[in-house]
């Protein structure tokens, strides 16, 4: 039977879950809330939710109905005195922003609800054998460790009695080792989907602070999502300007150069950790690249549609190139891809032109299910 404060905290958290769908588009462009804890868990300041209460009035002031007012004036509970509004400075506490914490599967739960997102369906052969020990019986031998001492005593109890050693008025059972049950287990193979990320950002003197920032927030709620869909998954960074390197998570996302663009440089870097570590019949592959439009020259472009065509697109579950508006690119790599890619499902273009179009961005990117 579920108890009263079970009853009452799953109301709460449904309340929250609410709040959460109902301002989503406004947490999902903030970056102070996507550091998740060492508990996978997120913290949302939530000052607009109000926990109901009773307000008692004072002594003298009538039993229930009674007292001034009209049917339908509202119910304020407000001494005199304490109203808000402007005047002078006070000892009293204020209201005070609540914060609750949201584990990043619900948040990735209410990510795809609120967005309509299909469940991922893994391409290929797209899981790895692991093995997972199950207990399904018992056995008359085995280490100690795993002797069941319920079976065990049971057998112990119907021995005495069938041999008519066992005394009611002292309950004494004495196993034997002929009384001895162990558990036996079975390995069963399972299969665990795997997945890799390979995140590409353009770190050039035209992509500035905000539009890193961008990348950042993005990036941490397509990780969100994925890693609900997948048991296991890894995220590779690639950075690049006129050459590309891999990095790690922190130097991805804080890294500025003031060279130029050659976006051939990073396409080529990704497709080279794919054939050394991620081999497509057993990874679910997804590649993203974020930059703002520039490319160094005409030959580069046309050096990355021949890597997206000839070696990227057949390895990965998908491609996402998003485009960050910057007051300093030109925007001209999207519309080379989409002329050449027209009819191409691998590949999903999408133009992020501020904080606010960081959810249909990432509708964009997810809609599919690949």
């Amino acid at each position: 039977m579920i108890s009263r404060i079970d009853q009452d905290h799953s109301r709460f958290r449904e309340i929250v879950r609410g709040k959460v769908r109902e301002n989503l588009r406004r947490y999902m462009s903030r970056g102070d809330i996507i550091a998740p804890s060492s508990k996978g868990t997120v913290t949302i300041p939530m000052p607009q939710i109000t926990i109901p209460r009773f307000s008692f009035g004072g002594k003298g002031k009538g039993g229930v109905g009674q007292g001034e007012g009209e049917p339908g004036d509202p119910i304020s509970g407000e001494e005199e005195g304490q109203k808000g509004g402007p005047g002078e400075a006070g000892e009293g506490e204020g209201d005070k922003a609540l914060e609750v914490e949201v584990s990043l599967e619900e948040l990735a739960e209410i990510l795809g609800e609120e967005l309509g997102l299909p469940r991922i369906e893994p391409r290929g052969s797209d899981s790895l054998e692991t093995r997972k020990d199950r207990y399904v019986g018992l056995r008359t031998t085995g280490p100690e460790s795993l002797r069941s001492f319920k079976a065990t005593y049971k057998r112990a109890l119907k021995r005495q009695i069938s041999m008519g050693t066992y005394n009611p008025a002292k309950p004494v059972i004495v196993p034997i080792r002929e009384d001895r049950r162990y558990r036996s287990w079975r390995s069963d193979p399972r299969p665990d989907s795997n997945a890799v990320i390979i995140y590409m950002m353009d770190v050039s003197g035209s992509m500035g602070d905000e539009q890193k920032e961008i990348v950042r927030i993005e990036s941490f709620w397509i990780d969100t999502w994925l890693r609900s869909q997948y048991k296991g998954i890894e995220s590779r960074y690639i950075i690049h300007d006129a050459t590309a390197r891999q990095v790690e998570r922190e130097v991805f996302f804080r890294t500025r150069e003031s060279g130029g663009t050659m976006i051939s440089s990073a396409y080529r870097l990704c497709n080279e950790i794919i054939d050394a570590e991620y081999s497509p019949e057993n990874w679910n592959i997804y590649a993203f690249h974020f930059s703002d439009g520039d490319n160094w020259s005409v030959d580069d472009t046309s050096s990355c549609i021949s890597l997206l065509r000839g070696e990227l697109f057949p390895k990965v579950n998908q491609f996402g190139y998003g485009q960050v508006e910057s007051p300093y690119g030109s925007g001209q790599f999207i519309k080379d891809l989409r002329a050449a890619f027209s009819a191409e499902e691998a590949l999903i273009c999408s133009e992020i032109k501020g904080r606010d179009e960081i959810m249909d961005s990432i509708r964009e990117f997810l809609k599919r299910g690949r």
